[in-house]
């Protein structure tokens, strides 16, 4: 099964929805805490939910549960730690939130899902940590857009 995370940030509208189409998307699950206050005009949560529909006949789920917390976000930004440490504190977090019961619970995994955040590039971006992470427990494989 292959997954997907993609980030908006530098993307134009038109670059970021045919590449979900083309990766055959389904669903996008947005992990931004915060997913209203965005600069890209397509990427706030409303519009994003309705552009996915119309354009790309793809459902949006906003799946705060898998966004860091304020804090954990704050601090890394501001660089009172470092990358290292904000990923230990994150998946961290994760166990703690019990992330896998809540994926078989709601039955998140399934073919052509794709993880949303805001970071052009995964590298340092806890949609990758996440990705990895669910990985752990899942066969899959993960391509980042």
């Amino acid at each position: 099964m292959n997954i997907y995370t993609i980030g908006f940030t530098k993307k134009s509208a038109e670059e970021f929805f045919t590449l979900l189409k083309k990766n055959n998307v389904s669903i996008v699950y947005d992990i931004r805490l915060n997913n209203s206050n965005q600069l890209a005009g397509f990427s706030k949560g409303k519009d994003l939910k309705y552009f996915l529909k119309v354009i790309n006949n793809m459902e949006y789920s906003h799946e705060n549960i898998f966004a860091p917390t304020k804090e954990i976000l704050d601090s890394y930004k501001k660089k009172k730690i470092t990358w290292e440490e904000y990923e230990k504190l994150y998946k961290d977090l994760l166990d703690k939130r019990n992330i896998y019961k809540y994926i078989k619970e709601k039955e998140l995994i399934k073919e052509g899902i794709c993880f949303l955040c805001s970071e052009q590039m995964p590298t340092n971006c806890h949609r990758k940590l996440l990705a990895e992470y669910i990985k752990g427990k899942y066969d899959l494989d993960i391509y980042h857009l």
